[in-house]
């Protein structure tokens, strides 16, 4: 875990420089870090979980309510984040290895939902002290780009909290158990590349930005596709 901070550009120069001290320190002693979503297929993957909350200009959380639900404001944040997730999902799952992580049982959520104290959905309301009341997003794997990725999450927060928006009700249970009755995140890379054209997002991501990533994620899939196909691959040896 990294420590909380009050700056949401400080909070992502601390995640990547965190990943740039693993990878060196690994290198030093004859290994190799990998923060992909999924290196190993028999075990759950890695997740980039980005936990926050909302201070005023008291310096006061505005999601604490003083019991345990959170206030409108969380549940407005929350409905923001639910209604722009699935467009946002290749922010979440930048790679074709990102979409193995996701899957049923394996500590990755799988539907767009939230609860309270519940790590089988999408966004969880930890229990703690009322004053750190906070949402907890567990969607993107430990490949995301924390740039983006809180970008993504504070703008589609303050939308909601805007629009006045409302969630559904928060899941009870395990959601893994209730696939066809919750929204699920896009399936794979073409989808999420689509998804990223949806206007929804240009309301907090500047549209250039928004281009240049599917425009490189695409290549990036079809360089994959070729490389994935033996004789594609043969062609690229020789030609090389």
């Amino acid at each position: 875990n990294l420590m909380h901070c009050d700056d949401a550009l400080r909070a992502a120069d601390d995640a990547l420089f965190f990943k740039m001290l693993v990878k060196g320190l690994a290198r030093r002693h004859g290994f190799a870090a990998s923060f992909m979503a999924k290196p190993y297929p028999e075990y759950s993957g890695s997740g980039l979980h980005t936990h926050f909350s909302i201070l005023d200009e008291k310096g006061e959380n505005i999601f604490d309510s003083g019991g345990p639900k959170g206030t409108a404001l969380l549940k407005q944040a929350v409905a923001g984040c639910m209604h722009a997730m699935r467009d946002s999902t290749l922010i979440f799952a930048p790679h074709q290895n990102s979409y193995e992580r996701l899957i049923p049982g394996k500590h990755a959520p799988t539907a767009i939902a939230w609860g309270y104290e519940n790590r089988t959905v999408a966004m969880r309301i930890p229990s703690g002290p009322k004053a750190a009341t906070r949402i907890e997003h567990r969607v993107a794997g430990g490949d995301a780009n924390p740039y983006l990725l809180f970008a993504a999450i504070f703008g589609a927060a303050l939308e909601g909290i805007e629009r006045n928006s409302v969630p559904p009700a928060p899941i009870e249970g395990n959601a893994y158990e209730h696939p066809a009755q919750l929204p699920g995140l896009l399936p794979d890379l073409s989808a999420a590349i689509e998804g990223l054209e949806a206007p929804l997002l240009e309301q907090f991501m500047p549209p250039l930005i928004l281009e240049n990533l599917a425009a490189t994620k695409s290549q990036e899939r079809d360089l994959f596709d070729k490389l994935s196909d033996h004789d594609a691959l043969m062609a690229l040896i020789d030609t090389a």
